[in-house]
Formats: structure tokens, C-alpha cells, sequence
């Protein structure tokens, strides 16, 4: 496939972006959806059994083991060449923010550092009473405790039926009022306030641009629209972009 010219050069002038991924980005690097997951033990059990504040209050054991399962998925798949380019992309450009909607940790492993994770990151946890982040034991007790202040421990994750945190929201909606570029990278939920992000962004007449395989709400909001996914095309493409494409 041949290089977008267009998008090329939107990037090349860009001083302010913001890119949004999801699990489309997950999936190319092999990350198994919620649903994808219910697999053998999890079979019979659906997202009011495992991923909602009621779950992990009637039965936290069963809420920590599940996510410890999908962390243990995720620790056994690496991030993509797409991922990686999104790290060199950071680096190009002055202003940047990466609003990412997995859980997976994967932008992290691959060396993303200006970034809002809405839903949060299965590899954290933090406590139920204070939000205290921190290292838990393995071989301890099931969920572990928090080590500043015993209380229990949860995934650091978004569950059903809990908002995004109001200083990620804040931080990435002025990020899109004020950007010049937003990038829509692989498939992405389309859900509040990130389904709002292509009217913010066309209302600062930012340029919007989607690389995705199918159309959606983000596609028919682009200016540009290249229809496939983030790994047969976007790490060629910043390779160009950065100098080390041919």
C-alpha cells in the first residue's frame, strides 16, 4: 500500500496532536477482548459477574482473579510495530497526548509516556478506601491489601458503571480544543466524551484523520480516511515521517 501524501504531510507540519486507540490496537497485537476472555473457567460468567463495583463487592476474590487472568494475557503478548510508532510519533511532535482506551498496558511497555488511559491499566491496582497505587504479593492473600493502609486492593481499571476520571476527561478535552491534528488509530468504542472528540476537534479546525478498516462515527467526522489497519500502514508511514523510511 502506498503512503498517504495528505497525511504525510498533515503530520509533518502538526505542532499540536492528540491520537485516540482502543482495541483495535489491542487486537493486532493479539490482546483477547472481555468477551474473547471468557474462556474455560470464565466460560458461564458475564460483566455482572466480573467487571462491575457490585461484582467486586459481593465476591472481590472472584473480581481480582478475573483480572489477574487478563493481566496474566496481556504480559504473554507484545506490543505491536504500531505501538512502537506511536512512540517515535510522540517524540516528533511538540505538543502531544495519546488517549488510550485499552487496559492492557501495551502503549506503556512500548515506551508511550504522554498519555491518559481512560479506562485505566490492568497491570496497576490500587486500594478501595484511599486510591493508593502499588505492588501487590503474589503469593498473599486473595485480593492483597495495600500496604500504606491494609485496605483491600483492586484492579486499577475502570469497571462498568464507573465514570472516567474527571482529571483524565478534563486533561484530554482541552488537549483536543486546542490541538491542530487528531489521529483516530484502529477501532475505537464509540463512547462519551471520546465520541465527542471529532466535533471538539472540527470546531478548532483541527485536521481529522482515521486510519481504521470499517467506517464509523470517527470516519464519517475525518477529513482524511486511509480504510485499513494501524499495522499495514502507520509504522511505514512514521518511519517516513522521522527520517529512517526509505
Amino acid at each position: 500500500m502506498s503512503l498517504p501524501s495528505a497525511i504525510l504531510a498533515q503530520f509533518q507540519q502538526s505542532k499540536r496532536m492528540v491520537v485516540v486507540t482502543g482495541g483495535g490496537m489491542s487486537a493486532e497485537s493479539g490482546i483477547a477482548s472481555f468477551r474473547q476472555a471468557l474462556i474455560g473457567p470464565w466460560l458461564n460468567y458475564d460483566v455482572r459477574d466480573l467487571a462491575t463495583p457490585q461484582a467486586y463487592a459481593r465476591n472481590p476474590k472472584l473480581v481480582w482473579q478475573w483480572y489477574d487472568f487478563r493481566r496474566r494475557l496481556a504480559e504473554q503478548t507484545k506490543p505491536s510495530p504500531a505501538h512502537h510508532a506511536l512512540v517515535d510519533l510522540e517524540q516528533h511532535i511538540p505538543e502531544f497526548l495519546l488517549v488510550s482506551l485499552a487496559i492492557d498496558g501495551l502503549h506503556w511497555r512500548a515506551g508511550s509516556r504522554d498519555m491518559v488511559e481512560f479506562n485505566g491499566c490492568v497491570q496497576r491496582t490500587r486500594c478501595v478506601e484511599n486510591g493508593h497505587l502499588g505492588d501487590w504479593d503474589e503469593e498473599g492473600e486473595t485480593p492483597p491489601h495495600c500496604q500504606r493502609c491494609g485496605s483491600p486492593l483492586r484492579p486499577d481499571v475502570v469497571l462498568l458503571g464507573e465514570g472516567f476520571a474527571r482529571n483524565d476527561v478534563t486533561r484530554a478535552t482541552r488537549a483536543v480544543e486546542q490541538c491542530d491534528t487528531i489521529l483516530f488509530l484502529g477501532e475505537i468504542s464509540a463512547l462519551d466524551p471520546v465520541a465527542q472528540f471529532p466535533f471538539i476537534a472540527q470546531r478548532a479546525n483541527a485536521c481529522r484523520i482515521v486510519i481504521a478498516p470499517d467506517n464509523s462515527v470517527f470516519s464519517l467526522m475525518a477529513n482524511l480516511v486511509l480504510q485499513t489497519t494501524p499495522g499495514q500502514i502507520f509504522p511505514q508511514l512514521i518511519a517516513q515521517l522521522t527520517g529512517n523510511g526509505n
